[in-house]
């Protein structure tokens, strides 16, 4: 396993996987194949995808496997030497899903749940905050702060863009230099940042065309890492797949990024 090591200019973390377990077969082969392609360019791998999605837009969303079924499967990708991320949603489930992955995710819309961060941080885990749509860049610095507090240091700062009006987001590049600000590392979130939010009425929609554009000009800013959800057939995904990058498309991704990455430290 190659621990993600998100303080290495030289080699961005590229976290990447679907959005939720669709099926166990489906992950192992979306975290081999991604796995492979980021090798072959130069990144970290760390295999992403969620046992239970417990913010969708309908109640007739697909959630995942749950809690159990879900932590099972990824301890698998786990055996298999893989650095594996998951979304946690409740202080309850914290413990059992540090003993299976390597970083907690703390989801945009509970960003400022005190006792959620609490947990996370005192797992001893890496903890990725996702910040919320509705919070100043300057202002994740308090949530990163409250896992602070537990002795762990281990955090990482996602972007995921900004609330803009109904049913958009948009990126404001600045916010990765002021996140940056804070000591943690910064990862740039390239395709909930093309989402648009309920924009499918019981589903979100997403511009996936904007996911290159806006991932290369995050690299160009300086950031640690990229997320991407990514799917082998985005149009059949059971969540989010409207705005996530096709497994195909992901070489081209990647070396572009990884040029941007290298002409930076050229400087």
């Amino acid at each position: 396993m190659i621990f993600p090591d998100f303080q290495d200019p030289s080699r961005l973390v590229l976290i990447a996987g679907p959005c939720v377990i669709e099926s166990e077969e489906h992950v192992h082969r979306m975290a081999g194949a991604i796995s492979a392609i980021a090798s072959e360019y130069g990144f970290t791998c760390v295999f992403k995808a969620s046992y239970d999605k417990a913010n969708r837009s309908s109640l007739a969303g697909f959630r995942g496997p749950g809690l159990t079924e879900g932590l099972r499967i990824l301890k698998g990708i786990r055996d298999r030497g893989f650095s594996v991320l998951t979304d946690i949603h409740e202080t309850s489930h914290v413990g059992p899903a540090a003993e299976v992955v390597d970083i907690l995710q703390i989801p945009a819309f509970l960003c400022r749940q005190t006792d959620l961060l609490l947990e996370a941080g005192r797992s001893g885990r890496i903890v990725n905050i996702k910040k919320g749509q509705f919070v100043a860049p300057n202002d994740i610095r308090h949530a990163a702060d409250k896992v602070a507090s537990t002795g762990n240091n281990q955090i990482v700062l996602t972007e995921r863009g900004s609330s803009f009006g109904y049913n958009n987001l948009v990126v404001d590049m600045r916010s990765l230099r002021i996140m940056a600000e804070t000591g943690h590392p910064v990862v740039f979130d390239a395709t909930h940042s093309v989402q648009l939010p309920g924009a499918g009425g019981t589903a979100s929609g997403g511009q996936p065309q904007f996911i290159e554009p806006l991932a290369a000009a995050a690299v160009a800013v300086g950031v640690s890492g990229i997320f991407v959800e990514v799917h082998d057939c985005p149009e059949k995904a059971l969540s989010d797949g409207a705005n996530a990058l096709r497994l195909d498309l992901l070489p081209k991704f990647l070396k572009r990024l990884k040029a941007i990455n290298d002409a930076q430290l050229a400087v």
